[in-house]
């Protein structure tokens, strides 16, 4: 995630793909926002964070037939009220969390059901929190009161809406989760959709926030709301937009949206640079802003700033379009 000495872009590499005197044709066509899609049959993007895919399936296939009943229950229930699957997967980590993904009639103090929710603290009669349609719906409704909800880590979301003494201990599922979600749930953590929406929309919303961050400090794994490292800030111009990319810039080229050539970038793509321009050495992200510019988290000692996009030998030839549906 850090910087190398920035200099003006001398596009010469990338396997003679593209030449010094492409660089003006190059850049010419990055700074568009055209397109008129609605992101309507886009999906919301799959919160999870490091390299957790194997991880995921492997928590998944131990589940039994009825833990994944329930997560099935959810998923359905998260469909039939149009909520994003963003809010599935938040779900889902509570009840494994909570349960196990099992409806318990016994639980600390009066807990009851896969949240374990309490009677006493005002979540229904004993009948209601076992009753797993009910439970479903009134952990949905209690999520959907979370302030900044959809902008939490899933595991933050979840413990908003069940206030554990043991927070953290809800990210534990969160691979798991997003692999339920993307196969019982047929989301694809990348999107279908091709097209940006235009840049009077979530494009402008995102670069709109991280211009509000310009002169903020550098610092390793921050992400707001004062200070950032590179992938801290795109996650957080993003989610401003109400769009989740993962975390960690290495995540955000592998699984962030699209990826889309060089060429063809626009504003609000991400751009990166990785060791020997390798995709699997990714170690710094950037938003494109058009006419060859970026704004980034440089280096610890440096503040968020608008810089020309440069090369150095690292500049990768393929960007990464966020194309995942505003969450609801």
């Amino acid at each position: 995630m850090r910087k190398i000495a920035v200099v003006l872009v001398l596009l010469t590499g990338f396997g003679g793909l593209i030449g010094v005197g492409a660089v003006t044709g190059l850049l010419a066509g990055m700074g568009g926002g055209g397109g008129n899609s609605t992101w309507s049959g886009c999906s919301t993007a799959l919160a999870t964070s490091g390299n957790s895919a194997q991880r995921g399936q492997r928590m998944a296939a131990r589940l039994e037939r009825e833990q994944r009943r329930i997560a099935a229950r959810i998923i359905q229930i998260g469909k039939q009220r149009e909520l994003p699957p963003r809010a599935w997967q938040i779900a889902i980590q509570a009840g494994k969390t909570e349960s196990n993904l099992r409806n318990l009639d016994y639980g600390h103090a009066d807990s009851l059901g896969v949240f374990q929710m309490r009677p006493s603290m005002n979540w229904g009669t004993p009948r209601q929190v076992t009753d797993l349609g009910y439970a479903i719906n009134k952990f949905y409704d209690v999520l959907l009161d979370v302030e900044g909800w959809k902008r939490m880590r899933p595991g933050a979301a979840a413990q908003a809406v069940e206030r554990s003494a043991f927070p953290d201990r809800y990210h534990e599922a969160e691979a798991m989760a997003a692999h339920l979600v993307s196969n019982q749930g047929d989301v694809a953590a990348l999107s279908g959709c091709d097209e940006m929406p235009n840049t009077g929309s979530l494009v402008s919303e995102a670069i709109d926030y991280a211009k509000q961050q310009l002169g903020s400090p550098y610092k390793w794994a921050a992400e707001g709301p004062h200070e950032f490292d590179c992938s801290g800030l795109t996650q957080q111009a993003w989610a401003a937009a109400g769009v989740q990319i993962p975390r960690v810039s290495q995540d955000q080229y592998d699984s962030g949206g699209a990826k889309v050539e060089l060429s063809q970038a626009r504003a609000g793509d991400l751009v990166f640079w990785g060791t020997g321009r390798l995709p699997s050495e990714v170690h710094h992200v950037a938003l494109y802003l058009g006419d060859s510019k970026v704004l980034h988290a440089p280096q610890p000692g440096e503040e968020v700033q608008i810089a020309e996009l440069w090369d150095g030998g690292e500049l990768l030839p393929t960007a990464v379009r966020p194309t995942l549906s505003r969450s609801r």
